[in-house]
C-alpha cells in the first residue's frame, strides 16, 4: 500500500485552514469586469475581510507593492495597482472585524526594525493578538531606486539582513515582562520597575540601543509568514517562520514534495516537523457542474490575460516591443533578443529566452494556439477548479495526506470573489469534518494551532539580540 492510497491516511483528523490574499500590484485580479469593485476603496477591503471572517478564515493577508511595475522605463498601465500602507489598512480593519487574523506584507530590505517592529506590535495590540508579518525581501534595483541606498543587496545578503532584522524585532517584542502593568488605580506605579528592558544589538546590518515602548499582545508575537521559494528562503522559513506561503499547491505530488522538504529543513533546524503551517497561494473557481467550472475558468483567464497583457508578457520574453501585434494571431517570427531581464511587470527571469521561445513555438504549433492562448497555457498554472463537492474531496486528500495545511486564497474578483467559497465550499468542507464550524480561539496563533513564539520556548534571556 502506497503512502497516497486513500485508505492510508496519515492525518485523518487534520482540518483545512484558509487565508485570503488581497494582492498588491498584479494582473491576476480582474479590474475590467462589470462587477469588479475598487482596489483602493476602504469598502472593498472591509467587504473582503468581513466575508473571510464570515467564512471562518484564519487570516486576511495584504500584499505589498513598493513600486509600480514598469516596462522600458514606462509605467505598465494594465496592472491593478495602488495600495494604502498595509499596517495602516489592517489597523482600520481591526475595528470592523473580531476574529480574522490581519497579516501585513512588510519588507525587511527597506525598513528598519525599531520602527517596523513597533508598528507591528501596535497592530497586534489594537487587534487583540491577531497580527501577522509576512517577511519579504527585495534585491532588485528598480524597487531599490525608491530608497537612498538603492537595490544593493544580492540574493544571499537579503536573507542575512532579514534574519538579523527578525532577531532584533523579536528582542523588542520580548522587551517587556508579562504581568508587569498596573491592574488597579491603587498601584504605586503604572508598571513594575524594570519591566521594560533595554535592547542592545550590534550586527552587520543593525546597530540599535533602545527600550521597547509597547508590551506584548495576547498572542506574544505577531505570527511570522514567509514566502521565499529558494533554498535560502526555505531554510529561513525553517529557522524562523510560523507559516510558509508557497506556490506549491496545485499538483498533489509537487505539494507533497515541497511539504516533505520543509519538514526535513525544520528537523535540521531543531524544530518539530509540524511546527510550521504550509499554506500555498491558490485560486479557487467553483461551478455547479464540472463543465460550468471549466467554462468559468476559461472566461477568467481571458479576463486576466487581456490581449495587451499577453503582448506585454511575450514582449518581455522576446525582448522586443510587440504592442502593435495581434495577440490572437501567431507567435512572433523574430528571434528573441537576449537582454538583462530585471523582472519588471512580473516577467519570468530566464537564462536564455531562446530556449523558452523554442518551447512556446513547438507547443503552439502542436495545439494550434494563438499568442494569447500560448501565454495563458504556458504561464503560471495555479489553482483548483470544480464543483464544491469535488473540491472538498480533493482538499481532504491534500490536507490529510500532509501535502498542505490549507490555502491562501487569491480572489480573481474584488470584493465578491470569496462568496462562492464561503457560501458553497465551506459547508461541504464542514460536512466532512474538514473545516471548523466556529472560531475556538481569539488570536491568529490560536486559529493556526501554533505553539508559543520561538523565543518563548526556553529559559535563556532573548533581550540581548546580538
Amino acid at each position: 500500500m502506497t503512502r497516497t492510497d486513500p485508505l492510508d491516511v496519515p492525518r485523518p483528523d487534520a482540518q483545512l485552514h484558509f487565508g485570503v490574499f488581497f494582492q498588491g500590484v498584479n494582473h491576476w485580479t480582474i479590474w475590467s469586469a462589470p462587477d469588479s469593485g475598487s482596489q483602493i476603496d476602504p469598502a472593498s477591503f472591509r467587504r473582503v475581510a468581513q466575508t473571510a471572517e464570515r467564512g471562518l478564515f484564519d487570516a486576511f493577508f495584504l500584499g505589498e507593492g513598493l513600486r509600480l511595475r514598469e516596462v522600458d522605463g514606462k509605467i505598465h498601465e494594465l496592472d491593478v495597482a495602488g495600495r494604502p500602507d498595509a499596517i495602516t489598512q489592517l489597523a482600520a480593519l481591526a475595528a470592523v472585524t473580531r476574529r480574522v487574523g490581519l497579516v501585513s506584507t512588510s519588507n525587511s530590505t527597506f525598513n528598519e526594525p525599531a520602527d517596523l517592529a513597533r508598528r507591528l506590535s501596535g497592530l497586534d495590540l489594537l487587534s487583540e493578538g491577531r497580527a501577522g508579518w509576512n517577511v519579504v525581501t527585495t534585491d532588485n534595483a528598480w524597487t531599490g531606486a525608491n530608497f537612498r541606498r538603492g537595490g544593493y543587496l544580492d540574493h544571499a545578503d537579503r536573507y542575512r539582513r532579514a534574519e538579523e532584522f527578525l532577531t532584533v524585532a523579536r528582542a523588542l517584542w520580548d522587551g517587556w515582562e508579562d504581568g508587569t502593568l498596573a491592574h488597579s488605580a491603587g498601584a504605586r506605579t503604572w508598571s513594575t520597575p524594570g519591566a521594560a528592558h533595554q535592547v542592545r544589538h550590534r550586527g552587520a546590518q543593525f546597530d540599535v540601543d533602545l527600550a521597547p515602548t509597547l508590551p506584548r499582545s495576547a498572542q506574544g508575537h505577531p505570527v511570522i509568514f514567509q514566502a521565499g521559494d529558494s533554498g535560502e528562503g526555505r531554510d529561513f522559513a525553517a529557522r524562523n517562520a510560523d507559516v510558509i506561503f508557497s506556490a506549491h499547491g496545485t499538483d498533489f505530488d509537487d505539494a507533497l514534495a515541497f511539504a516533505e522538504d520543509i519538514r526535513t529543513r525544520l528537523r535540521a533546524a531543531g524544530r518539530p516537523d509540524d511546527d510550521l503551517r504550509i499554506l500555498p497561494g491558490t485560486e479557487i473557481i467553483i461551478g455547479a457542474t464540472e463543465e460550468e467550472a471549466q467554462e468559468k475558468k476559461r472566461w477568467i483567464r481571458l479576463q486576466q490575460v487581456t490581449p495587451a497583457t499577453a503582448l506585454g508578457i511575450a514582449g518581455l520574453l522576446w525582448g522586443i516591443d510587440l504592442s502593435g501585434r495581434d495577440a490572437d494571431g501567431p507567435l512572433p517570427k523574430e528571434d528573441p533578443v537576449v537582454s538583462d531581464n530585471d523582472g519588471s511587470f512580473g516577467a519570468r527571469r530566464v537564462a536564455d529566452p531562446r530556449e523558452v521561445v523554442a518551447e512556446w513555438r513547438a507547443k503552439a504549433a502542436a495545439h494550434g494556439w494563438s499568442l494569447r492562448e500560448t501565454v495563458i497555457a504556458l504561464g503560471p498554472q495555479r489553482g483548483h477548479v470544480g464543483t464544491p463537492s469535488a473540491l472538498a474531496d480533493k482538499f481532504a486528500h491534500f490536507v490529510r495526506h500532509g501535502a498542505v495545511d490549507g490555502f491562501n486564497v487569491t480572489p480573481y474578483l474584488i470584493p465578491d470573489g470569496l462568496d462562492d467559497i464561503v457560501d458553497l465550499l465551506v459547508p461541504e468542507l464542514q460536512e466532512r469534518g474538514l473545516y471548523r464550524t466556529d472560531y475556538t480561539g481569539t488570536t491568529l496563533r490560536d486559529h493556526l494551532g501554533l505553539r508559543a513564539p520561538l523565543t518563548h520556548r526556553s529559559a535563556p534571556d532573548h533581550r540581548q539580540a546580538g
